[in-house]
């Protein structure tokens, strides 16, 4: 059976503008992944919300996974705060298997994202969970937390986020993706 190492943030520090942290509601996107992995015959490991970033990249590390999948919400420099809107999905700039699980997630997020045109994939060789796992990994900043309606957005599409997430997990490993 596949197993992905699931590695959702562990930021409580970093706010959305309706409340709460970015640590919480990836927590809640992540828990809403589990029914469709399971019943999708998908096997997982999640990071500790305690640990850090570097915890998550040791633990992931540690283990055998086919994907690690960290999941994140955004937030703008400083000049720009509040004004930027929708997901970017990072890879390592020079992993061909990162950028196409990449474009998977991203395809599947223009589906229910409200704007699709701004759904990015961006590469990258800063992201320390990008650049120290051994697995291929992708991160998803879900969406801008400091942004009015994309904070909204994910607080109300919770579950379909999930479910969107644990699609592309499926697509990307290979396996037929199942409703539970």
């Amino acid at each position: 059976m596949p197993t992905v190492y699931l590695s959702p943030s562990t930021q409580e520090y970093n706010t959305f503008v309706t409340g709460n942290s970015e640590e919480y509601y990836a927590n809640l996107i992540v828990d809403a992944m589990i029914p469709y992995l399971n019943a999708s015959g998908i096997d997982f490991v999640r990071n500790d919300p305690n640990g850090t970033v570097s915890d998550s990249i040791a633990s992931s590390n540690a283990g055998n996974y086919d994907f690690h999948l960290a999941v994140h919400s955004n937030a703008a420099p400083p000049n720009l705060a509040g004004m930027l809107r929708g997901p970017d999905v990072y890879y390592y700039a020079t992993s061909t298997r990162g950028r196409r699980d990449a474009e998977i997630i991203a395809n599947n997020l223009k589906q229910i994202y409200p704007l699709p045109d701004l759904v990015t994939v961006v590469p990258t060789t800063t992201l320390a969970e990008l650049r120290r796992t051994k697995a291929p990994a992708v991160l998803v900043e879900v969406a801008y937390h400091d942004n009015w309606e994309d904070a909204t957005w994910i607080i109300n599409n919770i579950e379909t986020i999930g479910r969107n997430l644990a699609l592309s997990v499926a697509d990307i490993l290979g396996i037929a993706f199942i409703e539970p």
